[in-house]
């Protein structure tokens, strides 16, 4: 079955790899066709087009920190998050073939990718750095337009998709940088992706509270009494309400039942509320 997945990049980013593990581990029958598109609104503009569209978007990285941007653009959407996926952000260095290194005089890339892998580099002082757009971009300029003389830094995807040779793998000096991404539906499409909801132990939250005294401290002592484990709480001010904030939460649990009934205790006592989507935590190995 084919799915055609939004992701932000061009085909080969990590958004594009991310969405191909994902469903590769929990829905092995679907075979992802990425939908470019240039930034994070583009893709939701794309989805609330097109209803059998599936999405996928990064929310947080270890070093970067949250994605504020995408925690709004998804709490203004329509869409349900249906999935997560933790992966690891590691670049290799490719080239035409029969090309190597000792052929290069200039590497191009994301200038974030160039920073990350500047101790790799430093071993080549003959190979100057140029910025590029993005690292996927790298790879298919280089093979599109046969630039001889040039490596990129890219996801090994990129380089495998593009046809070119990679000299090393995993050459960013930071190997604990992982990302974590969300997989997004709108609710009528979920059932025909056939994705095992049976296992769903994870919610994604977003509310406001009333400006007064011990307001959250409430809200986070009944989810207590509900067992519910808070793996994540990111604050951010509500625009044009001074000194208000919205909530994203993200809850862990070992029982649906209890975790339904933690949100109908703490209704009450919420301004706005919105779930995001239930689904299964992420665990594997990365």
């Amino acid at each position: 079955m084919d799915l055609n997945v939004t992701i932000q990049g061009i085909s080969g980013c990590f958004h594009d790899a991310a969405a191909r593990e994902f469903f590769s581990i929990h829905a092995p029958h679907i075979n992802v066709q990425p939908v470019d598109c240039d930034t994070f609104p583009d893709m939701f503009s794309r989805l609330a087009a097109d209803h059998q569209l599936v999405g996928i978007m990064a929310i947080e990285n270890t070093i970067a920190g949250a994605l504020l941007q995408n925690h709004e653009l998804l709490r203004e959407s329509n869409l349900r998050i249906i999935g997560e996926h933790k992966k690891r952000i590691s670049h290799s260095i490719a080239t035409l073939p029969g090309e190597t290194l000792a052929d290069a005089e200039a590497v191009i890339s994301h200038p974030m990718a160039l920073m990350q892998c500047e101790t790799f580099l430093r071993n080549y002082p003959q190979i100057r750095s140029i910025e590029w757009f993005d690292t996927a971009g790298a790879a298919r300029d280089i093979a599109r337009d046969n630039l001889t003389h040039r490596a990129a830094i890219c996801p090994r995807l990129a380089a495998e998709l593009y046809g070119l040779d990679i000299q090393a793998d995993a050459i960013e000096t930071n190997k604990r940088n992982f990302t974590r991404f969300l997989v997004l539906a709108h609710e009528e499409r979920i059932p025909s992706l056939l994705l095992p909801r049976q296992r769903i132990n994870k919610a994604s939250i977003v509310f406001s509270l009333p400006h007064s005294q011990g307001a959250l401290s409430k809200i986070l002592t009944i989810l207590s009494f509900y067992d519910m484990n808070l793996t994540k709480i990111q604050s951010m001010p509500i625009l044009g309400r001074e000194w208000e904030y919205r909530f994203y939460v993200d809850l862990t649990f070992g029982s649906a039942e209890r975790y339904h009934q933690a949100i109908t205790a703490i209704r009450p006592l919420l301004g706005e509320f919105k779930s995001l989507g239930e689904y299964e935590e992420c665990t594997q190995e990365i």
